[in-house]
């Protein structure tokens, strides 16, 4: 018996000094989930371009060093095309409307064109037919058409001031504004030209409020940030993500991508549910969510290494829906700050590119004497997508540093800290697709 346990004692760390190689897994490169080899990944975003988010929140998030993702209407920026009505005559519209009904033949165009109707409530009676529509009560948006244009026929004029919903006196934030905004490190992003309800838009009117928002944001801030946007109301509205995905690279709204999934701000499933590589959990830091909930979001991000979750701020300091206070919004941003070495905080298009320039990644990884060599290459365009991935490659287990030679001639040298995992020593260090080889080398 104790020849037996003698034997099985030896056979274990036989095999035990065979998993324990020094140099079994040497060369091995992968790009990290996460920048840094974090845990998660955090984006914080506001729609509506209100003004207290620049006046009130951006200055609390650049004293902690935090870029923030704004979703602007931009048809209420001086300088910017307005909203408009695009199709046949308005007069030729309307007379129809009295003796044919509104149906699904002819219901986008009348919902397209009723918020400029200059009738009281023009924009509630758009906004809520939108409502209904999406929801599914098709019969009751199409009866709430034919209320609102019998108003329009009892009227002495179909023509209103310009439709910007959201606007109120204190919105006075210009593109110079912006400018500086995005040159502080924020991402300022497309909410469309005037936070229309897509869904009921026909197809002119809808691409409009795509298209010409897109086109002032190039005009005003550069290709940069025509990178994503938000559809208004947060719609998921399968048509209005088949023209939105035409114009735009990135939605907040959809990003059907096989290794994502997407739990929207009305999802009651839990992050840690899913199975996929990442998962974009949007949560609402509505007035009515606690301070201590709020934080267990964060929370939540880790003690799993796959989630993304997304904040949708509204209103700040009782300018916007559901506004949350300067106090809160330092509490709960001085709160993610303390995480910060385990959470990547970046903009939404920022951890899109992260993501898929990680997904679309190929690292080759070759070991040439004492040195290892590692080049990354992808397939995206390096014009939008050229972040600097992290890569993290094993080395042998007596190198205690490890030194990082950078460009085409390798005289750019980092010093690299060696790590511990439970698969052997290893360093972390940046890398971009097109920029050459990294070699390491024993420090």
């Amino acid at each position: 018996m104790k020849k037996n346990v003698a034997l099985l004692f030896a056979l274990s760390l036989f095999f035990a000094s065979c998993t324990r190689r020094p140099d079994a897994g040497v060369g091995q490169t992968e790009i990290t989930k996460w920048p840094g080899n974090r845990q998660a990944g955090i984006s914080i975003t506001y729609d509506d371009g209100t003004i207290n988010q620049f006046t009130v929140a951006r200055p609390i998030m650049n004293e902690l060093g935090l870029p923030g993702t704004f979703y602007i209407i931009t048809g209420k920026v001086p300088g910017s095309g307005k909203g408009q009505f695009l199709g046949r005559p308005t007069q030729e519209i309307v007379d129809e409307t009295a003796s044919l009904p509104t149906q699904s033949d002819n219901f986008f165009e009348r919902a397209s064109l009723i918020a400029y109707t200059g009738i009281p409530g023009a924009e509630a009676f758009h906004a809520r037919a939108g409502s209904l529509f999406e929801s599914g009560r098709y019969a009751e948006a199409y009866q709430l058409m034919d209320q609102a244009f019998e108003l329009v026929r009892k009227g002495e004029t179909i023509s209103g001031p310009e439709y910007a919903e959201h606007v109120n006196p204190e919105d006075t934030t210009t593109w110079e504004d912006y400018r500086t905004y995005a040159a502080e490190g924020h991402e300022i992003a497309s909410h469309t030209v005037t936070h229309a309800r897509l869904a009921v838009l026909d197809e002119p009117n809808l691409r409009y409020e795509l298209e010409q928002s897109k086109a002032d944001i190039r005009k005003y801030l550069g290709e940069k940030y025509t990178f994503s946007a938000e559809c208004p109301y947060g719609t998921e509205n399968e048509r209005v993500m088949d023209y939105a995905h035409e114009v735009y690279p990135s939605l907040r709204n959809r990003m059907p991508e096989p290794y994502l999934d997407e739990l929207n701000r009305a999802s009651k499933r839990n992050p840690g549910e899913t199975d996929r590589e990442y998962v974009q959990w949007q949560r609402g830091p509505l007035t009515n969510i606690g301070m201590d909930m709020m934080k267990t979001w964060v929370d939540t991000c880790l003690v799993h290494d796959n989630v993304w979750l997304v904040l949708v701020f509204h209103g700040v300091e009782g300018i916007g829906w559901e506004p949350r206070t300067g106090p809160e919004l330092r509490e709960y941003f001085t709160y993610i700050k303390e995480r910060e070495s385990r959470l990547w905080v970046a903009t939404f298009a920022d951890v899109t590119r992260y993501i898929r320039q990680r997904k679309g990644a190929v690292v080759t990884s070759t070991r040439e004497g004492d040195d290892i060599h590692v080049t990354i290459t992808q397939t995206l365009d390096t014009a939008i997508y050229n972040l600097p991935l992290t890569a993290k490659t094993y080395v042998p287990a007596d190198w205690t540093s490890v030194i990082l030679r950078i460009g085409p001639d390798g005289t750019d040298l980092q010093t690299l800290p060696v790590q511990q995992d439970a698969n052997g020593s290893y360093v972390l260090y940046d890398i971009t697709a097109g920029q050459g080889s990294r070699v390491l080398r024993a420090g």
